[in-house]
């Protein structure tokens, strides 16, 4: 065959495997990458309308005792609408300088419950109640809040014990360009401590809303530019490792848990269904409920198959959601926090569940 034959067949197989991948990712990577927009938008539109005060006087309550500035009230409150937007706000905060790496690893921490809290109204109660029953349905859901919440208060816990408490309470940070006491602003002059009322009124005016929202979205593109071609090539990237390799074989691990737990036998097949979907899992459970698994057994059951699919959910989309978010390096400590905290407190409930009554 010739070289150039060669080339085209090459280019003909790649085309035939990748085409199909590019076809399934690129709506998930717009869809993700609409949300971002929309959470890194109205970061900027909070800070320029002084909406982070207003905010924080709600969620001060948990920004506070963790020692973070009020601005991360904006993205919790956020979270529990749009988990997606409510991290591009987060990101927007660390790269201005608003959060050091501590400071947003222990802030996702904390949006843990607010996450889940989106899931009750959307996937929860319409969807996974009504196939396992109520009462199945409410010990399940009521566990899972348990532990996002578990995992929210040791966010703040970890401020608490881990960051200084001596940062200003509301540092609404300047907006690029702006003069600072340190560049000859106008507390080095100290005009405003003359009571002078030109400059006084000159501070407080605020920018016109059509401005703001101008600002917002100048502010805006230069992220979406950096941040979503990265998510798009991790996530074509990850979808074509998936199709080569069997993930499968990572729900093995279940069976020497079971036995642990005492759990039937039946509970490996649920597992492993569980483990790559939730509502497949839910329904092949529960026909099984009052027969084959008691209550807490069922529940138990589907909790040890959201620890196993963490294998897979880890590396199907959290890898390119939160390298595409923060890139690799914070994107991993991210994920790692993130895994540790889950399979902790998800291990937690299931000693109580199966704990002797």
């Amino acid at each position: 065959m010739q070289p150039a034959g060669i080339v085209a067949s090459a280019w003909l197989v790649l085309v035939e495997s990748v085409w199909p991948v590019l076809v399934e990712v690129a709506p998930r990577v717009a869809r993700i990458a609409v949300f971002i927009a929309v959470g890194v938008f109205l970061a900027n539109v909070a800070v320029g309308f002084g909406l982070v005060e207003k905010i924080a006087t709600v969620s001060k309550y948990l920004t506070r005792p963790a020692n973070l500035p009020d601005e991360v009230g904006t993205a919790i409150v956020t979270t529990a609408a749009s988990t997606t937007a409510g991290y591009g706000m987060l990101a927007d905060f660390r790269e201005s300088g608003r959060l050091d790496d501590v400071e947003t690893l222990i802030a996702v921490t904390m949006n843990t419950f607010f996450g889940f809290v989106q899931h009750i109204f959307t996937f929860y109660a319409p969807v996974l109640i009504p196939i396992l029953g109520l009462e199945v349905g409410l010990l399940y859901v009521g566990a899972r809040a348990a532990v996002a919440l578990g995992i929210t208060i040791a966010g703040v816990l970890a401020g608490t014990v881990l960051l200084s408490g001596d940062r200003a309470p509301a540092a609404a940070p300047r907006s690029a360009g702006s003069e600072s006491a340190t560049d000859g602003g106008l507390a080095a002059d100290g005009a405003t401590e003359r009571g002078d009322p030109a400059v006084a009124a000159d501070v407080d005016d605020p920018e016109p809303p059509l401005e703001v929202l101008r600002t917002a979205g100048e502010k805006t593109w230069p992220k979406l530019k950096r941040i979503v071609p990265r998510l798009a090539i991790v996530y074509v990237l990850v979808t074509l490792l998936v199709r080569t390799y069997d993930l499968e074989s990572a729900t093995a691990v279940a069976e020497p848990l079971t036995a642990l737990l005492g759990l039937p036998g039946a509970s490996l097949p649920v597992i492993a269904v569980f483990a790559f979907d939730t509502t497949a899992g839910a329904a092949t459970i529960a026909p099984m409920i009052g027969s084959t698994f008691t209550p807490r057994t069922a529940v138990a059951t589907m909790l040890l198959g959201g620890i196993v699919s963490f294998a897979v959910s880890t590396f199907k989309r959290s890898i390119p959601f939160q390298y595409g978010i923060w890139g690799p390096k914070f994107g991993s400590k991210v994920i790692v926090v993130n895994t540790a905290l889950k399979i902790v407190f998800i291990a937690a409930a299931l000693v109580l569940l199966l704990a002797p009554v």
